[in-house]
């Protein structure tokens, strides 16, 4: 196209002085051609030019098969994708390809943008697509031991198929709020590549004025090992995820209403799963397809689960007080004696209190108590301490949980055979119940009051295998033998034979 200041020459001279073209042109030393057609040309509107399709023989026959290729890396980290050289080499192993390699390159890198929707003229929003979710937390009613108490549950749904899942946990803490995304990708088998959430705590520890969020460290740990992308929403903004918020009524008043009964979360969870892909068999509420079917394209765009599984816990060093406790938000657990007044590690999960050494072995373990001012007490590392003072036995809490068994044999035990019973059970109960010890008890009392010693070797008999032995009833009748007698006669009658003689 020729400048501007040019075209308005041409027009002016030809239009309004009337030169001939080629006049103009000679001036220009321009075709005549050129300066008809600017002199006549009538619309100047903006023209967007097509891009135009140049055929490749060589690499149309196989754009199919590396689109398909680069779909499959994509669910991959970048270290394990395939380079434009292998993807070349490959082509020409498997399908005789005769194209070079800078075509393949050249394809290669126009379709990763293309793929990746990376140019700024998308169209759809990034939640409507396959392979995206969004998550949050919805509260129920339940009814616990003749109680109603209220449980939150964490929803994980996909816009683009309507599909969702969800699990009930005891608070909405960083543990229980990572533990039940690792659920859901572990279940599904793969990992959605875009998730979003509103500000909650357990992800967001501060909203930055420029809009960025500063994430908590486990929150963040989290993201960088299963790979997917977060987005979070605005400040006050849950509208940004209405998604899963209509699917959290969706639960709550489908799943979950009036208040089910639960004794156990982990087996009322299992139920849970089947319930959400039993939903999966109606019609989508505007694209007219099942579910199910859409659900199946969310799995296909799904990342790669990693190899290993990530562990939800959190570390932390507390110090024990001169009983050797410690606090976790506002609950009591019991350590040890040894850790009395000193520092020790804890590891913490959604449902444990785990005490360690500095090796990270275990110490004791307690479930995780849920609530204020609660107390969990593991007297098994307290025993020995206990064997050293006997006569306190009767005074403590631990006496009192003790079975009626071993609370009856205790009583009519010595001060030192307390002391040794104590030592006893400070070493079966690191890794055994009071179920077996009380067995062993009991058939060691069958013949009076046993020895420590008595109760110690019919325990190791029944966790062997061999319980006791009954006593031998003989299939076959012996015969009677004559009975035995004392005194001098037997000698008299020898005599007798020896006077014959």
């Amino acid at each position: 196209m020729l400048a501007v200041a040019e075209i308005n020459y041409i027009r002016h001279e030809a239009n309004s002085k009337g030169d001939s073209y080629s006049g103009i042109g000679k001036r220009l030393n321009r075709d005549y051609r050129t300066v008809k057609k600017y002199a006549e040309l009538e619309d100047f509107s903006p023209e967007g030019k097509p891009k135009q399709y140049r055929p490749s023989p060589v690499m149309d026959s196989v754009k199919h098969i590396v689109d398909e290729w680069l779909l499959e890396d994509f669910k991959q980290k970048k270290k394990f994708r395939r380079t434009a050289k292998r993807i070349w080499d490959q082509l020409k192993e498997e399908f005789n390809f005769t194209g070079s390699d800078r075509t393949v390159r050249n394809y290669v890198s126009q379709r990763k943008k293309e793929l990746l929707n990376e140019s700024d003229k998308a169209a759809l929003p990034l939640e409507t697509k396959p392979g995206s979710a969004q998550v949050d937390f919805g509260e129920a009613p339940f009814k616990y031991q003749g109680e109603q108490i209220t449980l939150p549950y964490l929803v994980m749904s996909y816009p683009s198929s309507n599909a969702f899942y969800f699990q009930v946990f005891p608070s909405q803490n960083k543990e229980c709020f990572l533990e039940g995304m690792k659920r859901i990708f572990h279940h599904m088998g793969g990992v959605p590549k875009r998730i979003r959430f509103d500000n909650l705590s357990a992800a967001v520890k501060k909203v930055l004025p420029n809009g960025e969020r500063q994430l908590t460290e486990e929150f963040q740990n989290f993201v960088l090992h299963y790979g997917f992308e977060c987005e979070f929403c605005n400040p006050n903004s849950g509208n940004e995820k209405g998604h899963v918020e209509s699917m959290v009524k969706y639960v709550r008043n489908n799943y979950l209403l009036p208040g089910l009964h639960v004794l156990d979360l982990d087996e009322l969870n299992q139920t849970l799963w089947k319930k959400a892909e039993k939903d999966r068999e109606r019609k989508h509420y505007e694209k007219e397809e099942l579910i199910s079917d859409l659900f199946k394209e969310d799995l296909n765009a799904f990342l790669v689960l990693p190899s290993k599984e990530y562990q939800c816990v959190r570390y932390e060093t507390l110090k024990a007080d001169k009983y050797g406790y410690i606090k976790v938000e506002k609950n009591f657990y019991s350590t040890s004696p040894r850790y009395a007044l000193n520092k020790v590690l804890i590891r913490i999960s959604f449902n444990t209190i785990e005490i360690l050494t500095e090796e990270h072995e275990l110490v004791v373990s307690h479930p995780r108590l849920y609530g204020q001012y609660r107390k969990s007490i593991k007297w098994q590392p307290y025993l020995n301490l206990m064997a050293k003072r006997p006569m306190a036995l009767k005074y403590t809490s631990f006496y009192e949980q003790l079975p009626d068994e071993w609370q009856a044999y205790l009583n009519t035990c010595t001060s030192s055979e307390k002391s040794e019973a104590l030592r006893f059970l400070a070493k079966v109960l690191k890794d055994h119940d009071f179920s077996r010890i009380t067995e062993a008890l009991t058939i060691a009392s069958e013949h009076g009051h046993p020895s420590v010693e008595s109760i110690n070797q019919v325990f190791y008999q029944l966790i062997n295998g061999r319980g006791i032995r009954p006593e031998i009833n003989p299939k076959q009748s012996l015969p009677r033998m004559p009975e035995a007698t004392r005194g001098l006669e037997q000698y008299d009658q020898l005599l007798k034979g020896a006077e014959l003689n």
